[in-house]
């Protein structure tokens, strides 16, 4: 089993302006991926995103890829909230976007995995398994929220 990447895919019945929309605005990525607070988002490479994920914590992102409306990617630091994400400390989350007749299928990987070294506390929560399922449901969150059939948050913020 890889325990380095993960992927996931998801076809979302809307364009692809508004997919890209969605995955990049910090009101959206509030909803989909944090507690309903907008998150702050300089979005450029190099720019900074803060995610506010609940009781997991909060999670200041590096950008290290922009191509709207195609390509977005960060550096995440799952296993320290609250420190800025590093190549040392984090995991790298890619999204990739197609149009399709249909609408948009947005493609997902986080990898990294196996050369992060996360604290004996925070495996549960930032390791390869918590992710991995995770990233299930957050992708088919996002889909419902592009599509406005679930425009709650993901996480409580209590």
């Amino acid at each position: 089993m890889n325990t380095d990447r993960i992927e996931r895919e998801v076809s979302i019945e809307a364009p692809i302006e508004r997919v890209w929309e969605a995955l990049t605005k910090a009101e959206s990525i509030g909803m989909w991926f944090g507690d309903g607070a907008a998150a702050t988002i300089d979005l450029r490479v190099g720019g900074v995103m803060v995610i506010n994920h609940g009781e997991h914590g909060t999670y200041p992102t590096l950008i290290v890829a922009v191509d709207p409306p195609r390509a977005f990617s960060y550096r995440w630091a799952g296993g320290y909230p609250g420190d800025l994400a590093t190549e040392e400390n984090s995991t790298l989350v890619e999204f990739t976007l197609r149009s399709t007749p249909d609408g948009t299928v947005l493609h997902l990987v986080e990898s990294g995995f196996d050369a992060l070294t996360l604290p004996t506390d925070r495996v549960a929560t930032g390791g390869f398994e918590s992710h991995s399922k995770g990233w299930t449901g957050v992708i088919a969150k996002f889909a419902q929220y592009v599509m406005g059939t679930d425009e709650t948050p993901l996480v409580s913020s209590s």
